[in-house]
Protein backbone atom coordinates (compact mmCIF):
# COMPACT_ATOMS: atom_id res chain seq x y z
CA UNK A 1 0.00 0.00 0.00
CA UNK A 2 1.21 3.30 -0.56
CA UNK A 3 3.80 5.14 2.31
CA UNK A 4 3.61 8.19 0.32
CA UNK A 5 0.81 9.69 0.79
CA UNK A 6 -1.95 9.60 4.21
CA UNK A 7 -3.80 11.86 3.12
CA UNK A 8 -5.52 14.18 0.61
CA UNK A 9 -6.68 17.57 -0.04
CA UNK A 10 -9.85 18.35 -1.70
CA UNK A 11 -9.83 21.37 -3.34
CA UNK A 12 -13.22 21.63 -4.50
CA UNK A 13 -13.99 22.29 -1.02
CA UNK A 14 -11.75 24.87 -0.76
CA UNK A 15 -13.28 26.14 -4.03
CA UNK A 16 -16.50 26.25 -2.63
CA UNK A 17 -15.06 28.11 0.99
CA UNK A 18 -15.79 31.52 -0.54
CA UNK A 19 -19.72 31.16 0.06
CA UNK A 20 -19.53 28.17 2.40
CA UNK A 21 -22.52 29.08 4.29
CA UNK A 22 -24.55 29.51 0.80
CA UNK A 23 -23.60 25.67 0.26
CA UNK A 24 -23.87 24.96 3.50
CA UNK A 25 -27.42 25.47 3.32
CA UNK A 26 -27.99 24.11 0.25
CA UNK A 27 -26.32 20.71 0.69
CA UNK A 28 -28.21 20.56 3.84
CA UNK A 29 -31.59 21.33 2.30
CA UNK A 30 -31.02 19.12 -0.81
CA UNK A 31 -29.87 15.82 1.28
CA UNK A 32 -32.95 16.30 3.82
CA UNK A 33 -35.77 16.62 1.23
CA UNK A 34 -33.66 13.87 -0.89
CA UNK A 35 -33.52 11.21 1.79
CA UNK A 36 -37.39 12.76 3.09
CA UNK A 37 -38.53 11.82 -0.35
CA UNK A 38 -36.45 8.42 -0.68
CA UNK A 39 -37.79 7.13 3.11
CA UNK A 40 -41.01 8.29 2.17
CA UNK A 41 -41.62 5.92 -1.12
CA UNK A 42 -39.36 2.82 1.00
CA UNK A 43 -42.14 2.94 3.46
CA UNK A 44 -45.18 3.12 2.20
CA UNK A 45 -43.59 0.33 -0.25
CA UNK A 46 -42.98 -1.88 2.87
CA UNK A 47 -45.65 -1.07 4.72
CA UNK A 48 -48.48 -1.19 2.03
CA UNK A 49 -48.80 -4.91 1.47
CA UNK A 50 -50.70 -4.46 -1.97
CA UNK A 51 -47.33 -2.84 -3.11
CA UNK A 52 -45.36 -6.01 -2.53
CA UNK A 53 -44.97 -7.44 -6.16
CA UNK A 54 -41.65 -7.60 -8.27
CA UNK A 55 -41.59 -4.30 -9.78
CA UNK A 56 -42.13 -2.17 -6.24
CA UNK A 57 -39.14 -4.02 -4.67
CA UNK A 58 -37.28 -3.00 -7.78
CA UNK A 59 -38.39 0.87 -7.53
CA UNK A 60 -37.77 0.41 -3.79
CA UNK A 61 -34.02 -0.90 -4.25
CA UNK A 62 -33.31 2.00 -6.61
CA UNK A 63 -34.80 4.97 -4.71
CA UNK A 64 -33.01 3.13 -1.33
CA UNK A 65 -29.80 2.75 -3.44
CA UNK A 66 -29.90 6.79 -4.36
CA UNK A 67 -29.97 7.06 -0.42
CA UNK A 68 -27.17 4.94 -0.25
CA UNK A 69 -25.06 6.89 -3.31
CA UNK A 70 -25.95 10.43 -1.72
CA UNK A 71 -25.03 9.52 1.78
CA UNK A 72 -21.59 8.40 0.37
CA UNK A 73 -20.37 11.90 0.19
CA UNK A 74 -22.79 14.80 1.18
CA UNK A 75 -22.74 14.16 5.36
CA UNK A 76 -18.69 14.48 4.88
CA UNK A 77 -19.52 18.18 2.58
CA UNK A 78 -21.62 19.12 4.98
CA UNK A 79 -19.15 18.93 7.83
CA UNK A 80 -15.99 19.75 5.39
CA UNK A 81 -17.76 23.01 4.69
CA UNK A 82 -19.06 23.50 8.10
CA UNK A 83 -15.45 22.98 9.89
CA UNK A 84 -13.57 24.01 7.30
CA UNK A 85 -11.92 20.88 6.74
CA UNK A 86 -10.52 20.01 3.45
CA UNK A 87 -8.78 16.68 3.51
CA UNK A 88 -9.28 13.54 3.95
CA UNK A 89 -7.59 10.32 4.75
CA UNK A 90 -6.12 7.82 2.35
CA UNK A 91 -8.13 5.11 4.09
CA UNK A 92 -10.94 7.47 3.86
CA UNK A 93 -10.62 8.48 0.37
CA UNK A 94 -10.52 4.54 -0.65
CA UNK A 95 -13.35 3.60 1.08
CA UNK A 96 -15.53 6.30 -0.23
CA UNK A 97 -14.57 5.62 -3.87
CA UNK A 98 -15.33 2.08 -2.75
CA UNK A 99 -18.89 2.81 -2.02
CA UNK A 100 -19.42 5.33 -4.66
CA UNK A 101 -18.25 3.39 -7.34
CA UNK A 102 -21.37 0.17 -5.85
CA UNK A 103 -24.29 2.54 -6.58
CA UNK A 104 -22.95 3.49 -10.14
CA UNK A 105 -22.95 -0.46 -10.83
CA UNK A 106 -26.18 -1.15 -8.45
CA UNK A 107 -27.84 1.72 -10.04
CA UNK A 108 -26.81 0.04 -13.69
CA UNK A 109 -27.54 -3.48 -12.71
CA UNK A 110 -31.16 -2.63 -11.56
CA UNK A 111 -32.41 -0.66 -14.24
CA UNK A 112 -31.48 -4.00 -16.40
CA UNK A 113 -33.15 -6.04 -14.21
CA UNK A 114 -36.41 -3.21 -14.55
CA UNK A 115 -35.79 -3.54 -17.98
CA UNK A 116 -36.31 -7.24 -17.90
CA UNK A 117 -39.07 -7.35 -15.46
CA UNK A 118 -41.12 -5.37 -17.51
CA UNK A 119 -40.58 -7.53 -20.78
CA UNK A 120 -41.63 -10.05 -18.90
CA UNK A 121 -44.52 -8.18 -17.52
CA UNK A 122 -46.07 -7.25 -20.70
CA UNK A 123 -44.60 -10.04 -23.37
CA UNK A 124 -45.79 -13.16 -20.83
CA UNK A 125 -48.09 -11.78 -18.97
CA UNK A 126 -49.63 -15.06 -18.45
CA UNK A 127 -46.58 -16.46 -17.00
CA UNK A 128 -45.37 -13.50 -15.24
CA UNK A 129 -46.57 -14.61 -12.11
CA UNK A 130 -44.02 -17.79 -12.24
CA UNK A 131 -41.70 -16.56 -14.10
CA UNK A 132 -40.68 -13.23 -11.50
CA UNK A 133 -42.60 -14.38 -7.84
CA UNK A 134 -41.29 -11.82 -5.12
CA UNK A 135 -38.30 -14.30 -3.72
CA UNK A 136 -37.01 -14.07 -7.50
CA UNK A 137 -36.88 -10.50 -7.54
CA UNK A 138 -35.36 -10.13 -4.00
CA UNK A 139 -32.61 -12.72 -5.60
CA UNK A 140 -31.92 -10.54 -8.04
CA UNK A 141 -31.87 -7.48 -5.74
CA UNK A 142 -29.17 -9.36 -3.39
CA UNK A 143 -27.13 -10.62 -6.84
CA UNK A 144 -26.96 -6.87 -7.94
CA UNK A 145 -25.67 -5.21 -4.72
CA UNK A 146 -23.47 -8.86 -4.17
CA UNK A 147 -21.58 -8.09 -8.15
CA UNK A 148 -21.65 -4.66 -7.61
CA UNK A 149 -19.43 -4.66 -3.94
CA UNK A 150 -17.02 -7.36 -6.21
CA UNK A 151 -16.52 -6.18 -9.46
CA UNK A 152 -15.78 -2.77 -7.56
CA UNK A 153 -13.86 -4.01 -5.21
CA UNK A 154 -11.03 -5.14 -7.41
CA UNK A 155 -10.14 -2.13 -9.05
CA UNK A 156 -10.44 -0.01 -5.63
CA UNK A 157 -8.06 -3.19 -4.03
CA UNK A 158 -5.43 -2.21 -7.24
CA UNK A 159 -5.15 1.60 -6.92
CA UNK A 160 -4.67 0.77 -2.98
CA UNK A 161 -1.15 -0.56 -3.83
CA UNK A 162 -0.33 2.29 -6.30
CA UNK A 163 2.17 4.40 -5.36
CA UNK A 164 0.81 7.68 -5.25
CA UNK A 165 2.89 11.34 -5.52
CA UNK A 166 0.38 14.03 -5.61
CA UNK A 167 -2.45 15.16 -2.84
CA UNK A 168 -4.45 17.70 -4.59
CA UNK A 169 -7.62 16.32 -5.55
CA UNK A 170 -10.06 18.10 -7.88
CA UNK A 171 -13.52 16.97 -6.38
CA UNK A 172 -15.00 17.28 -3.22
CA UNK A 173 -14.73 13.63 -2.67
CA UNK A 174 -13.10 10.90 -3.63
CA UNK A 175 -12.87 8.34 -6.64
CA UNK A 176 -11.24 5.82 -8.05
CA UNK A 177 -9.78 7.49 -10.85
CA UNK A 178 -8.86 10.65 -9.29
CA UNK A 179 -6.44 8.38 -6.98
CA UNK A 180 -5.18 7.05 -10.38
CA UNK A 181 -4.20 10.15 -11.16
CA UNK A 182 -1.88 10.29 -8.59
CA UNK A 183 0.12 7.89 -9.46
CA UNK A 184 3.95 8.41 -9.43
CA UNK A 185 4.56 6.20 -12.31
CA UNK A 186 2.45 4.56 -14.91
CA UNK A 187 -0.92 3.26 -13.79
CA UNK A 188 -1.34 1.48 -17.13
CA UNK A 189 -2.54 -1.76 -15.95
CA UNK A 190 -5.39 -0.05 -13.75
CA UNK A 191 -6.65 2.05 -16.10
CA UNK A 192 -6.77 -1.07 -18.92
CA UNK A 193 -8.68 -3.17 -16.60
CA UNK A 194 -10.91 -0.34 -14.77
CA UNK A 195 -11.86 0.40 -18.92
CA UNK A 196 -12.27 -2.66 -19.76
CA UNK A 197 -14.53 -4.15 -16.63
CA UNK A 198 -16.50 -0.71 -16.70
CA UNK A 199 -16.58 -0.82 -20.96
CA UNK A 200 -18.04 -5.01 -20.44
CA UNK A 201 -20.21 -4.24 -17.38
CA UNK A 202 -22.03 -1.23 -19.17
CA UNK A 203 -22.13 -2.75 -22.57
CA UNK A 204 -23.55 -5.80 -21.45
CA UNK A 205 -26.28 -4.27 -19.55
CA UNK A 206 -26.82 -1.63 -22.30
CA UNK A 207 -27.46 -4.44 -24.56
CA UNK A 208 -29.51 -6.65 -22.43
CA UNK A 209 -32.07 -3.06 -21.13
CA UNK A 210 -32.34 -1.68 -25.44
CA UNK A 211 -33.32 -5.71 -26.26
CA UNK A 212 -35.87 -5.32 -23.66
CA UNK A 213 -37.41 -2.03 -24.60
CA UNK A 214 -37.31 -2.71 -27.93
CA UNK A 215 -39.03 -6.31 -27.80
CA UNK A 216 -41.34 -5.14 -25.55
CA UNK A 217 -41.81 -1.80 -27.77
CA UNK A 218 -42.77 -4.08 -30.83
CA UNK A 219 -45.16 -6.18 -28.20
CA UNK A 220 -46.95 -2.97 -27.04
CA UNK A 221 -48.41 -2.07 -30.60
CA UNK A 222 -49.73 -5.12 -31.25
CA UNK A 223 -51.76 -4.90 -28.03
CA UNK A 224 -54.97 -3.08 -27.48
CA UNK A 225 -54.83 0.28 -27.39
CA UNK A 226 -55.81 0.86 -23.88
CA UNK A 227 -53.04 -2.09 -23.03
CA UNK A 228 -50.37 -0.63 -25.04
CA UNK A 229 -50.89 3.40 -23.69
CA UNK A 230 -50.78 2.00 -20.01
CA UNK A 231 -47.42 -0.61 -21.15
CA UNK A 232 -45.95 2.55 -22.69
CA UNK A 233 -46.25 4.98 -19.81
CA UNK A 234 -44.78 2.30 -17.63
CA UNK A 235 -41.97 2.38 -20.46
CA UNK A 236 -41.43 6.06 -20.79
CA UNK A 237 -41.11 6.24 -16.71
CA UNK A 238 -38.30 3.53 -16.95
CA UNK A 239 -36.49 4.95 -20.17
CA UNK A 240 -36.74 8.65 -19.05
CA UNK A 241 -35.14 7.27 -15.21
CA UNK A 242 -32.32 5.26 -17.19
CA UNK A 243 -31.64 8.02 -19.84
CA UNK A 244 -31.36 9.93 -16.94
CA UNK A 245 -28.68 8.46 -15.37
CA UNK A 246 -26.87 7.53 -18.61
CA UNK A 247 -26.65 11.50 -19.70
CA UNK A 248 -25.23 12.33 -16.21
CA UNK A 249 -22.96 9.02 -16.07
CA UNK A 250 -21.56 10.50 -19.61
CA UNK A 251 -20.79 14.00 -18.10
CA UNK A 252 -19.00 12.53 -15.26
CA UNK A 253 -17.12 10.79 -17.44
CA UNK A 254 -16.25 13.20 -20.04
CA UNK A 255 -14.56 15.06 -17.01
CA UNK A 256 -11.85 12.51 -17.35
CA UNK A 257 -10.92 12.62 -21.09
CA UNK A 258 -10.82 16.40 -21.37
CA UNK A 259 -7.21 18.18 -20.19
CA UNK A 260 -7.60 18.89 -16.30
CA UNK A 261 -6.02 22.50 -17.78
CA UNK A 262 -8.62 23.09 -19.98
CA UNK A 263 -11.48 22.92 -17.34
CA UNK A 264 -11.94 24.92 -14.83
CA UNK A 265 -11.39 23.50 -10.69
CA UNK A 266 -15.73 24.98 -10.32
CA UNK A 267 -16.48 23.27 -13.53
CA UNK A 268 -14.96 20.17 -12.18
CA UNK A 269 -17.27 20.13 -9.10
CA UNK A 270 -20.11 21.05 -10.89
CA UNK A 271 -20.19 19.03 -13.53
CA UNK A 272 -19.22 15.94 -10.74
CA UNK A 273 -22.13 16.77 -8.10
CA UNK A 274 -24.79 17.53 -10.79
CA UNK A 275 -24.36 14.65 -12.44
CA UNK A 276 -24.12 12.40 -9.58
CA UNK A 277 -27.39 14.01 -7.73
CA UNK A 278 -29.34 14.59 -10.86
CA UNK A 279 -30.60 11.04 -11.20
CA UNK A 280 -30.27 10.46 -7.36
CA UNK A 281 -33.38 12.89 -6.88
CA UNK A 282 -34.92 13.19 -9.55
CA UNK A 283 -35.63 9.09 -9.64
CA UNK A 284 -38.13 9.15 -6.56
CA UNK A 285 -40.16 12.35 -8.06
CA UNK A 286 -40.14 10.05 -11.43
CA UNK A 287 -40.95 7.02 -10.01
CA UNK A 288 -43.72 8.32 -7.21
CA UNK A 289 -45.20 10.89 -9.54
CA UNK A 290 -45.86 8.08 -12.52
CA UNK A 291 -46.18 5.36 -11.18
CA UNK A 292 -50.36 5.66 -10.62
CA UNK A 293 -50.69 3.04 -7.87
CA UNK A 294 -47.05 4.19 -5.76
CA UNK A 295 -48.50 7.97 -6.23
CA UNK A 296 -51.90 6.90 -4.88
CA UNK A 297 -50.57 4.63 -1.89
CA UNK A 298 -48.55 8.25 -0.92
CA UNK A 299 -51.24 10.44 -1.06
CA UNK A 300 -53.66 8.02 0.63
CA UNK A 301 -50.43 7.85 3.50
CA UNK A 302 -50.08 11.61 4.02
CA UNK A 303 -53.56 11.76 4.29
CA UNK A 304 -53.65 9.54 6.86
CA UNK A 305 -50.79 10.53 8.59
CA UNK A 306 -52.31 14.10 8.31
CA UNK A 307 -55.68 13.09 9.55
CA UNK A 308 -54.19 11.40 12.40
CA UNK A 309 -52.41 14.44 14.06
CA UNK A 310 -55.74 16.35 13.44
CA UNK A 311 -57.11 14.07 15.57
CA UNK A 312 -54.75 13.75 18.24
CA UNK A 313 -54.85 17.80 18.82
CA UNK A 314 -58.30 17.67 19.26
Amino acid sequence: MSQVTTSFVLLGVIEMERFRYLYFTMSVFTYITTMFICCLIVFVIYTEVTLHKPMYYFICNLVFNGMFGSSTFIPKLIIDLLSGCRTITFSGCLIQSFFLHSFAAVEVFTFTIMAFDRYLAIGLPLRYSSLMTNGKALTFITMSWTTAFMVVFIPVIMTAYLPLCGVNINNVFCENMSLIKLACGDAIVNNIFGAVEAFLIDISCLLIITYCYIRTFIICLRSSKEACQKAIRTLVTHLVAFSTFMIASFFILLRYRINSGSISLTAHVLITIIGLMTPIMLNPIIYGVRTETLKVKILQKMKCQAFGQLIQRH
